[in-house]
């Protein structure tokens, strides 16, 4: 049974005081309910999948209930799917199951609100994804492991910090034609080598922001999805692994083993190999995680990626384009919303609906999805009508 993408919905990423989570989560729902083409009824969903990391703790408990009864959806079967940052990647993997196994129309999303603490804080729940004993307990945050893994990967392979940089000089770029993205400025190549540090080599300019913000999507079987759409968008491959959560148990820190094994899985489930994904969005939390996502799924040899961004072919008009979207770096990263939020992106992309960003001739794409540091990981190729 083919699975299907029938539409999507987000809020704007950034920083939303008093909307709460119920509020996000039903804007980012209507969106997705004004893009229907067709008909769908909220009373043929069978089941909810809602990532939530539960930053702050306001609704740590029965998160997927309270919003899916905001949403209109009481009776639904709903669950929170909480796997850090990679929180509503699995929920679509999630969904993506459901339907597979018989549920015609599912929902997968994911919301977050990061901006109602302080600073101080953020760290704290940020670094409740990573090994509590041996990484966050004895001080290190989220910053310092990803400048951990730079300083490897600069080591073993000779990167350049011009190519961290580049990444983060692209994503800007990118989101300044998306609408919905936190940071729609561009910034110069100049600007971000000399921007603070925060953890070197990682440079403020290097580091994703903390963001509010919610996204949803329905999945249907391919017969529920004629009734709801004309141009669905195809589930061709998911994948999804586990890793160790502190970095020095892994062999190495310049490979996510879980991102290697979850894309193996996606390639092997669709028949389809790296050269042929037209479009990716790969989790960008820091400018050396885009370097290991585009080595780890395939799209680059180890070591090779530096100079292939430097080289712009991951640019609008490159061989493998990435993050059109701005990526974490500028679209935002609401811990519980960025999964589903990388599939609204692609799902407008393969529909030829991504405006001035708009990719033209994209058939394939992917979406990559990283928990903490790269201890869990989804990975999911999407398809248009072809």
């Amino acid at each position: 049974m083919r699975v299907a993408v029938v539409t999507a919905g987000q809020t704007k990423f950034g920083s939303f005081p008093g909307k709460g989570v119920k509020g996000l989560f039903v804007e980012a729902l209507h969106e997705a309910l004004s893009n229907v083409d067709k008909e769908l009824k909220l009373s043929d969903v069978k089941e909810a999948f809602i990532g939530n990391l539960g930053v702050g703790g306001a609704q740590l408990g029965n998160p997927a209930a309270l919003l899916v009864e905001q949403g209109g959806m009481p009776s639904v079967s709903a669950r929170r799917v909480e796997n850090a940052c990679a929180s509503s990647g699995f929920a679509f993997r999630d969904a993506y199951r459901a339907v597979k196994n018989g549920a015609d129309l599912v929902l997968a999303g994911g919301v977050e609100i990061m901006n109602d603490l302080s600073s101080a804080h953020q760290r704290y729940w940020l670094g409740v994804s990573g090994d509590t004993e041996w990484e966050r307990l004895a001080g290190a945050t989220f910053a310092g492991i990803y400048a951990l893994m730079a300083k490897r990967h600069m080591h073993e392979y000779g990167t350049p910090r011009e190519a961290l940089a580049m990444c983060a000089v692209k994503n800007h770029r990118n989101a300044v034609d998306n609408p919905v993205a936190q940071f729609r400025k561009a910034v110069s190549l100049d600007r971000v080598l000399n921007a603070p540090m925060v953890a070197p080599p990682l440079g403020l300019f290097d580091c994703c922001p903390t963001s509010d913000g919610a996204s949803v999507v329905f999945l249907a079987s391919e017969e529920k999805a004629k009734e709801i759409t004309d141009s669905p968008v195809w589930i061709l491959g998911s994948g999804a692994s586990s890793d160790y959560l502190a970095i020095h148990d892994r062999q190495s820190i310049t490979t996510l083993e879980a991102t290697r094994r979850a894309a193996k899985e996606a390639f092997s489930l669709s028949g389809l190999t790296p050269e042929k994904i037209d479009i990716a969005e790969v989790h960008d939390c820091f400018t050396i995680a885009e370097i290991l996502a585009i080595e780890d799924i395939g799209f680059y040899e180890k070591g090779k990626a530096a100079n292939a961004v430097l080289d712009g072919e991951t640019e609008r008009n490159g061989t493998i384009p990435i993050n059109m979207s701005g990526g974490l770096k500028a679209k935002g990263h609401p811990l519980g919303a960025t999964g589903t939020g990388q599939i609204v992106e692609l799902w407008k992309q393969l529909r030829n609906e991504a405006g001035k960003r708009q990719i033209s001739d994209a058939k394939i794409g992917l979406a990559h999805n990283v928990g903490g540091s790269g201890a869990t990981c989804a990975v999911h190729i999407l398809g248009g009508e072809m």
